[in-house]
């Protein structure tokens, strides 16, 4: 599961995956970025609207995640999630 997001100057898409095999619905990502994530009725994370959270609380939130289910990606590459990389 996952969604797109354009960046805010109009350039690449972020995406944001999740594993659903990892993900233990702790509702972490609604807790950091509430408009982007939400928990389904089987009880793990989907996202909602990837562009409604700037970058960098996308970012906490995928770092937030207690079993790294939550993944960021541009251009076919995954994001660190690490604090000041980009």
């Amino acid at each position: 599961m996952g969604g797109k997001a354009e960046d805010a100057g109009g350039g690449a898409h972020i995406e944001i995956k999740i594993d659903t095999d990892r993900c233990m619905g702790s509702g972490n990502c609604m807790f950091w970025a509430p408009e982007s994530f939400d928990l389904c009725d089987e009880g793990y994370a989907v996202v909602l609207d990837p562009a409604a959270t700037d970058e960098e609380r996308l970012r906490i939130a995928a770092q937030g995640c207690p079993v790294g289910a939550i993944s960021l990606w541009r251009n076919g590459a995954e994001l660190s999630t690490e604090e000041g990389i980009t």
